[in-house]
């Protein structure tokens, strides 16, 4: 299956868990692409008016994975502006990687992935799981371990 990381990593965090997932993805056989969303200046949270320095095609992927941190207790503007320019992932398989700084995922987590939920399904996408890391947590490594693989048995 060709599977595509599609994320925003403004410190590095879910960048990093994104290596480790496709690392895992193509050990079980699969074709991987990590693309970072880039920004063409700098980004308040909450900014609506997002330019990108390219935008990366959902089209020649099976499975998309999307990846995001919180920001102010829910999607980042980056991914969220993203989503909504994806015109279609009709028969597409998505799940979602969240990172966060508080220590549980009802601080923002959860409600990011119910975001990313609403504008992913009425473009046609087959949600078929999500995941939160909390990074300020001291079992931090171990749930990134537990995370990359639920999400890799996902495909």
């Amino acid at each position: 299956m060709k599977i595509g990381i599609i994320l925003y990593s403004q410190t590095g965090n879910t960048y990093s868990v994104s290596l480790k997932l496709k690392e895992k993805l193509v050990t079980a056989g699969h074709s991987v692409n990590i693309e970072r969303l880039k920004v063409v200046g700098e980004v308040q949270p909450g900014e609506k008016d997002i330019k990108f320095e390219t935008l990366p095609d959902t089209g020649s992927y099976d499975a998309l994975v999307f990846g995001s941190p919180v920001q102010a207790f829910s999607l980042s503007s980056v991914m969220a502006s993203y989503l909504t320019q994806i015109t279609s992932l009709q028969g597409k398989k998505v799940a979602f990687l969240v990172t966060q700084f508080f220590p549980f995922p009802w601080m923002g987590g959860n409600r990011t992935v119910g975001q990313m939920k609403k504008i992913c399904e009425p473009k046609g996408a087959a949600v078929c799981g999500a995941a939160v890391v909390n990074w300020s947590k001291r079992s931090r490594e171990k749930r990134i371990t537990e995370v990359v693989e639920k999400l890799s048995k996902l495909f």
